[in-house]
């Protein structure tokens, strides 16, 4: 025999149920703002990335097409792991 007769549990029913929901909203809501957040926060950072680095890049693409060696004191595209390895060389015999 359940603990409360059918026909009394029903508000019980729909009160967790409404509960649930104002849970489900509120984070709903929590991850709304912080997704505007972070999006501001990209943004910005879009911005100081082509206010610094957008005329020496856009500087460097010229001068590579007026001239062979425009970019020789550029990296190398590909020095994550040929970094890492070399320090860890030059740990071990210094």
């Amino acid at each position: 025999m359940p603990a409360l007769p059918l026909s009394d549990a029903g508000p019980y029913v729909a009160a967790a149920y409404l509960v649930f929901l104002a849970l489900i909203l509120v984070y709903v809501a929590i991850m709304a703002s912080k997704l505007v957040r972070i999006e501001r926060q990209v943004s910005e950072l879009n911005d100081l990335a082509a206010g610094e680095g957008g005329e020496t890049r856009a500087g460097g693409a010229s001068g590579a097409a007026g001239g062979a060696d425009a970019g020789a004191g550029d990296p190398p595209a590909t020095t994550g792991p040929a970094v890492a390895g070399g320090s860890r060389d030059r740990v071990e015999a210094g």
